[in-house]
């Protein structure tokens, strides 16, 4: 089963070599929705490629509250966690299971000889980087130049593309949560959209018009 979804999400990156080798390294892992994978200050020894599902990866400030930083779809890694392997330092991040995922685990030493042997893993870590890299410039964007609502609306969106769905399960607490503001704007912003007609509300479900 791994095999197949190794072959299925990274057949284009990788050659058949390196994928029969994750195959027989890799610790497959599987997430329900909001398990922690990863979490500020743990020790991090495997990098996760994900299989299936999706992974939201979050920052946390002095008094605990966590902002959303990016999104990870199946065929990805999480950058932040290679930086921290590379460094052999803690994780500065938490990925929080978005929805039901499995990840294939692979031990950092591997990963750092397939970067200098592999052209496919290299230029995978590297491309891999520079989305992430873009995404966080996006993040600081978003909190520096646009309003909530300008927010909220670009993060209902994204997450349409996401689950490929123009319904949206979540609590206002929780986009709350993910966007570093209160439950009572995150309502009130909803509130007003469904006015402009532009999404429909009802208990823990949000329709996107």
């Amino acid at each position: 089963m791994a095999n197949e979804l190794l072959h299925l999400k990274f057949d284009h990156v990788f050659d058949s070599d390196l994928i029969n080798e994750i195959d027989k390294i890799g610790v497959i892992r599987t997430f329900s929705k909001n398990d922690i994978i990863i979490d500020i200050n743990q020790p991090l020894q495997y990098i996760p490629l994900l299989l299936s599902g999706h992974i939201k990866i979050l920052r946390e400030d002095s008094d605990g509250n966590e902002l959303l930083i990016y999104f990870l779809e199946a065929g990805e890694t999480c950058t932040m966690s290679l930086t921290c392997c590379m460094g052999t330092s803690k994780s500065k991040i938490r990925a929080v299971a978005e929805m039901d995922s499995s990840l294939i685990m692979i031990p950092v030493q591997n990963m750092q000889s397939w970067f200098h042997n592999n052209e496919g893993w290299r230029n995978f870590i590297l491309e891999s980087y520079q989305t992430r890299f873009d995404e966080m410039l996006e993040a600081i964007d978003n909190l520096a130049f646009m309003k909530m609502d300008e927010r909220l609306y670009k993060y209902l969106i994204n997450k349409v593309k996401l689950h490929t769905s123009k319904t949206i399960i979540a609590k206002h607490q929780d986009i709350a949560e993910d966007l570093h503001t209160s439950r009572v704007v995150i309502s009130r912003l909803l509130k007003q959209f469904e006015n402009e007609k532009k999404i429909k509300l009802s208990r823990n479900k949000i329709e996107v018009l």
